[in-house]
């Protein structure tokens, strides 16, 4: 499969890591490698990048694209949550720096045929991983009425989260919802209103809500901020890319915003490069419309 990939806020990402000849990186979403490329190329021939993703397709591509041109580079199938596992694996005990680009790729969106677009007409999948055990279409069709709507209401931030489970139990009640154009066709007509159309496509808060659900997005991202802290080297830092409110108040509250506020006998943790998370430029909004939402925090170790 052919990748297309524009890797967000990439200057910005390596003005925060500041990558050094020699250094070993981890990029914990490796995708289309335009991070993975970039620290590679700054390391140098004596340095190493560990690129990690959960999706067979990632790997192979990274692989393929990659690893015969950069001998440094190192790659391994793992979701970004058993980073340590997979550090284990190649004998390093912490690193000096890691990047986390929390955005689903433009491939899995319009190439993976895994049903993450609601413009497509694919099988309602939604898994990064696809030997994870549950699809979209699974919840979609098991969760009861309350459950269904809370989900949507927890993680999409649907306000109208009651009116599209109870949409969603309608139609699954007449036959199974099976593909991405079917769901989001009942749940634009359970959140359409007379007036103008919207900005943003009524079926999208669901969908994200889905997708987060099926892949625990942010409880692997919860487990992986426990971690990240004591495996990299003290000065290292994480810099992360979060996409939606929910990931960025995760990462906002695991980054210490003042020295003082550190505990140093709780072990080490991240102390907040920046007092706000950094956005696009301008001229990375007008290249790539898709980075509009992105936000960057960088947290450095301490203790």
């Amino acid at each position: 499969m052919t990748f297309v990939h524009q890797p967000v806020m990439l200057a910005e990402v390596l003005a925060a890591l500041e990558p050094r000849p020699g250094g070993r990186y981890v990029d914990l979403t490796g995708g289309g490698g335009g991070h993975t490329r970039a620290l590679l190329e700054r390391v140098g021939p004596e340095g190493r990048v560990l690129a990690l993703d959960q999706d067979p397709e990632a790997i192979v591509h990274l692989t393929d694209s990659l690893g015969s041109g950069y001998p440094g580079l190192i790659v391994r199938r793992s979701n970004f949550a058993q980073v340590d596992e997979a550090l284990m694996s190649v004998g390093w005990e912490r690193v000096d720096g890691m990047v986390l680009d929390l955005g689903v790729s433009s491939n899995q969106i319009e190439r993976s045929g895994r049903g993450f677009s609601f413009d497509r007409d694919e099988p309602l999948d939604m898994r990064m991983d696809p030997s994870s055990p549950e699809t979209a279409m699974d919840l979609v069709m098991r969760l009861p009425e309350g459950r269904l709507a809370d989900l949507i209401y927890q993680y999409g931030e649907e306000r109208g989260s009651r009116r599209v489970a109870r949409a969603i139990v309608w139609a699954r009640n007449r036959g199974p919802i099976r593909t991405s154009r079917e769901l989001a066709q009942v749940v634009r007509r359970a959140l359409g209103r007379p007036g103008p159309r919207p900005r943003m496509d009524l079926a999208t808060r669901t969908f994200q809500a889905l997708r987060i659900a099926v892949n625990r997005e942010l409880d692997q991202l919860a487990l992986l901020l426990t971690k990240a802290a004591g495996l990299l080297q003290p000065g290292g830092r994480l810099a992360a890319i979060s996409f939606h409110s929910l990931e960025d108040r995760l990462l906002k509250q695991a980054m210490i915003r003042r020295p003082e506020h550190f505990d140093a006998s709780g072990g080490p943790g991240l102390l907040a490069l920046y007092k706000k998370p950094v956005t696009p430029s301008a001229e990375e909004l007008a290249a790539n419309p898709r980075s509009r939402s992105a936000k960057l925090r960088v947290g450095t170790r301490v203790g």
